[in-house]
């Protein structure tokens, strides 16, 4: 069974459900197989400004091989994950303190909730899936190791993300791309 539609250039946008912003995504094959996601996002509102841009290269099984992360006020990340669940730095330093994680979460966009939904093809028959993830936020760019969980209860079209600690869920509305057009409370598609 096919969930999701094969992937061919495309862009989408959302906007945060409070407050100022808008991220623009580019999503593309890449020649001799892969995706790459680039996108712009900008948003905050008082004290709070930001803008930054961010690149993921994925395998065709939508394994996250590469990521950037860069804001406007100079700070950046960069990691290659060589193979599934090890990463280092793009400069090659090892980072064990993110073994096992195999998906990304950038805190600043929806898009990463898809990565872990395509990768693993989640169906209601699958139950829940709980994985350990790179999770980027968006004040230091300093990846640390967090637990999320994803089900889902529509096949193809409605998830539920947790975070491991339930602190906090959603029910996530996707595309038939897997792309999320609802994320109650934080993301809404525009585009």
């Amino acid at each position: 069974m096919t969930l999701f539609r094969p992937v061919v250039p495309r862009a989408a946008r959302w906007r945060p459900a409070e407050g100022d912003g808008l991220e623009h995504l580019d999503l593309a094959p890449l020649p001799g197989g892969g995706l790459l996601a680039s996108a712009v996002v900008i948003g905050g509102a008082g004290a709070d400004p930001f803008a930054l841009r961010y690149r993921i290269r994925l395998g065709v099984d939508w394994r996250v091989r590469e990521i950037a992360v860069e804001r406007t006020d100079g700070r950046s990340l960069g990691l290659v994950s060589p193979e599934p669940g090890r990463w280092q730095t793009i400069d090659g330093a090892p980072r064990p303190d993110l073994d096992g994680c195999i998906d990304v979460d950038i805190q600043a966009t929806p898009f990463t909730n898809t990565l872990p939904i395509r990768r693993l093809g989640l169906t209601r028959a699958m139950g829940m899936a709980e994985l350990p993830m790179v999770y980027v936020p968006l004040d230091t760019l300093a990846p640390v190791p967090d637990g999320q969980r994803y089900a889902a209860l529509d096949d193809g079209r409605r998830y539920r993300y947790e975070a491991a600690d339930e602190s906090f869920a959603a029910e996530l509305a996707l595309d038939e791309d897997g792309l999320v057009l609802d994320y109650p409370g934080l993301f809404r598609r525009v585009f």
